[in-house]
C-alpha cells in the first residue's frame, strides 16, 4: 500500500509550495480511497539493507521495575475483549508537581468499558504523592481529582498564571480543566474556563503561542461518533485484522477535527481554531500533540501526529496565525509518501545542532519515524539511516521520550508497545497482543543503537502498555519512567545510571513570561558539548513528563555557560559563578543567576 510516487523536491526551495500542496490533494483523495478498501493499517517496505544495530562497547544504565514496593496499586479498568476502539486507546500517565515541593507527583488516568459507560458507571483516576522515600501516597479523595470522565490523557499548564500548576484531562465526551488551588487540592473549572471541548479529545499540550505572558492549549480530537451508535464487532471490512473479526475504526469513522484554545488573561479561554487555521476541517485522526520552536525564531510552532491520515505542521506565523505545512516540511508522510498510524510524539535535540527533531510511534508492521530537523522548517525522514526503523516494526508503538539515559549528554530514545487487538493472540505469526518495549541509545553521530535487552527485563517483558511519562522521579539525577499499562500495573521504571557520568537541572519560573515558564529554551555549555532543551507540556503518548529541564554532562564537573530564551523573548545569560554539577538549580526570569526556590511560587 505504499505509494510509489516521491517527493523528492520538499526539501528544496519553497517554489515548489503550490504544486506540493495540490499533489498532496490528489495524493490524500487517492490513498484515503484505496485506505478504506484496506484491513488494518498500511504497511511499510523495508529498503535492502537496512538493519538495527545492538550497542556494544558502552555502559547501559538498568531500568528496574519498582512498582511493587513503591506504594502505587493503581490498576487501569480491565476491558479483556476490546470490543470498542474507545477502549484501546486511553492510558495517559502525568507528572506534575502539584505542591512545588520539588518531587514530581503522578497522575494516572483511567476509563470505563463501553458498557460501564452506557450505565453511567464511572471510573476515575488516580493522584499519587511523591513521599521522597521511593514511595508515594494516593491522595486522589483529598486532592479533589476523583471526580470520573472517560479519561484519555492529559497535559500541565499554569493556565490562571498562579505559580500553581494545573490539570487538563482529555476525555472522550468532555475534557476536565482542574485548577491548582494551592492547599493540595483542585477545583473543576471547565465550564467557566470554557475548554470542554466535547468531542473525543487525545493528546493535549499547554504554550504561549502569541507571547502575551499565558498559556494557551491545543487539543488533537480522534474519532466523531456517540457511544450507542458504535459499530458492532467485526461488522465492517473496517473491522477485521488479518482475517480476524476486531473492533471498529479509525477507517470508515469521521474524524472529529481539532481545537486551540487562546487564554484571555481572565481565567478563561476563547476557541480560535478556525480563525488561526488549526482547526482541522477535514477531519483527520488527532493523537499527539508538542509544540516547539523548531526554527529558533521565538516562535512555537505546532505539531499533530495523526493516526491513519497524514500529520499536521503548523507553523507560528505571528499574530495568531499559523500556516499548515506537513507537506512542505516533509513531516506530513514518510520518506516514500506512506501515510502512517501515528500515535505518540517526542521532540528533541538529538544531534547538538540547536534543531530539535521530531519522533513518531506508529502501528504494527510501520517503522517508527525520526524526522531530522534541516533548519527554514524542512524535515527529512531519517529513520533507516539512523537504525530506529528495523527494530520498531512488529510492535504497535505508543509512549515514548528523548532522554538523556546515560547522563553522557546526548538524548536517547525510548518506546513502549502493546496491541489494540487481543484477538492478535490467535494469529500464527506476527506481534502478539503483549509486546516488548524500546530503548535506543544515541551514538553521537546521528544513529541510535538497541540497547533493550542489554537494560534490564522491564522493557523486554511483554506488555499492553499505553502512556509513558520521563522525569527525574527520586532527584538523583537519573531520568526514570513511569508507563501505564492497560491490562495491569503501571511500571515504575527506576533508572540506575551510570558511574561517572554528571548531570545538572533547571527549574525554571517566569515574570513577565508564564509562571511555569512553557516554552523556555535553556542552552549549556559543559566540556566543549552544547546542549539545548526546551520546558514543555504535553508529549508522548497523550502524557505529560517533568517539566524540570534535564541535561547529561558526562564527565564534565562544572557548566561553562548558561542561556535562557524566555517565552516573553528575553534571552538571560545565567551566572555559572554558583553552578554546581549534580544538583537542580532555580531560576527565576530576570535574576541573572541561580538561587534558593520560595516557598510560594507566587511572585509578584
Amino acid at each position: 500500500m505504499t505509494p510509489s510516487q516521491r517527493f523528492d523536491g520538499w526539501s528544496g526551495s519553497r517554489r515548489y509550495t503550490r504544486v506540493v500542496r495540490h499533489r498532496f490533494l490528489l495524493l490524500f483523495f487517492c490513498l484515503t480511497c484505496f485506505a478504506l478498501a484496506q484491513e488494518g493499517h498500511a504497511p511499510n517496505v523495508v529498503p535492502p539493507g537496512a538493519k538495527t544495530v545492538t550497542c556494544s562497547g558502552r555502559a547501559i544504565p538498568q531500568l528496574e521495575d519498582v512498582v511493587a514496593k513503591s506504594g502505587i496499586s493503581f490498576r487501569h479498568n480491565f476491558v479483556p475483549e476490546k470490543k470498542y476502539i474507545v477502549e484501546s486507546m486511553g492510558g495517559g500517565v502525568i507528572l506534575i508537581d502539584y505542591d512545588r515541593d520539588g518531587w514530581p507527583d503522578i497522575f494516572f488516568t483511567n476509563n470505563p468499558s463501553v458498557e460501564q459507560q452506557l450505565k453511567n458507571e464511572t471510573v476515575a483516576g488516580a493522584l499519587y504523592h511523591n513521599n521522597h522515600d521511593g514511595t508515594f501516597k494516593n491522595v486522589t479523595a483529598k486532592s479533589g481529582l476523583n471526580v470520573a470522565c472517560f479519561g484519555m490523557g492529559g497535559a500541565v499548564g499554569d493556565y490562571n498564571d498562579d505559580g500553581w500548576p494545573d490539570l487538563y484531562l482529555t476525555c472522550l465526551g468532555g475534557n476536565v480543566l482542574y485548577r491548582n488551588n494551592g492547599d493540595g487540592t483542585f477545583t473543576d473549572v471547565t465550564e467557566k474556563a470554557g475548554v470542554r471541548d466535547g468531542r473525543w479529545s487525545t493528546g493535549a499540550a499547554f504554550a504561549d503561542y502569541d507571547g502575551d505572558g499565558f498559556v494557551d492549549l491545543m487539543v488533537a480530537n480522534y474519532l466523531d461518533f456517540k457511544l450507542s451508535d458504535l459499530p458492532a464487532f467485526g461488522s465492517a471490512a473496517t473491522c477485521k485484522y488479518r482475517g480476524l473479526d476486531v473492533q471498529c475504526g479509525p477507517r470508515g469513522m469521521p474524524g472529529a477535527g481539532d481545537s486551540l484554545f487562546h487564554n484571555n488573561g481572565d481565567g478563561t479561554f476563547t476557541d480560535v481554531s478556525k480563525a488561526a487555521g488549526v482547526n482541522d476541517p477535514n477531519g483527520f485522526y488527532g493523537m499527539g500533540v508538542a509544540w516547539s520552536d523548531f526554527n529558533n525564531v521565538g516562535r512555537p510552532d505546532a505539531f499533530v501526529a495523526n493516526d491513519a491520515t497524514p500529520n499536521f505542521f503548523y507553523k507560528n506565523e505571528g499574530k495568531g496565525k499559523f500556516t499548515e505545512m506537513g507537506m512542505e516540511s516533509g513531516t506530513a508522510l514518510t520518506d516514500d509518501g506512506a501515510i502512517q498510524g501515528s500515535m505518540g510524539v517526542a521532540i528533541g535535540d538529538y544531534q547538538h545542532n540547536g534543531r530539535p527533531g521530531i519522533f513518531i510511534t506508529n502501528f504494527a508492521d510501520q517503522y517508527d519515524t525520526l524526522y531530522r530537523n534541516d533548519g527554514d522548517w524542512i524535515f527529512r525522514d531519517v529513520s533507516f539511516q539512523s537504525g530506529l526503523a528495523v527494530v520498531s516494526m512488529p510492535w504497535v508503538k505508543w509512549g515514548t521520550a528523548f532522554f538523556d539515559a546515560d547522563n553522557d549528554g546526548w538524548l536517547d530514545l525510548v518506546a513502549v508497545s502493546g496491541h489494540v487487538y487481543p484477538q492478535a493472540d490467535k494469529l500464527a505469526t506476527g506481534g502478539k497482543y503483549r509486546q516488548p518495549s524500546i530503548l535506543s541509545m544515541n551514538q553521537r553521530d546521528g544513529t541510535f543503537c538497541d540497547a533493550t535487552a542489554q537494560s534490564g527485563k522491564a522493557l523486554e517483558e511483554p506488555r499492553v502498555l499505553r502512556g509513558l511519562a520521563a522525569g527525574d522521579l527520586f532527584n538523583d539525577g537519573n531520568i526514570d519512567l513511569v508507563i501505564e499499562d492497560l491490562d495491569g500495573a503501571p511500571m515504575i521504571l527506576q533508572n540506575r545510571g551510570v558511574s561517572g557520568n554528571h548531570w545538572i537541572g533547571f527549574e525554571l519560573q517566569g515574570r513577565k513570561s508564564n509562571r511555569l515558564a512553557i516554552g523556555a529554551r535553556v542552552q549549556i555549555t559543559a566540556g566543549r558539548m552544547t546542549q539545548t532543551e526546551e520546558v514543555r507540556s504535553g508529549g508522548s503518548y497523550l502524557s505529560q513528563n517533568d517539566l524540570r529541564v534535564h541535561f547529561g554532562l558526562g564527565a564534565a564537573t562544572k557548566v561553562d555557560s548558561v542561556e535562557i530564551r524566555w517565552p516573553s523573548g528575553a534571552v538571560e545569560k545565567i551566572s555559572t559563578k554558583d553552578l554546581k554539577a549534580d544538583q537542580f538549580s532555580y531560576v527565576l526570569e530576570g535574576r541573572g543567576r541561580v538561587e534558593a526556590k520560595e516557598v510560594r511560587p507566587h511572585v509578584q
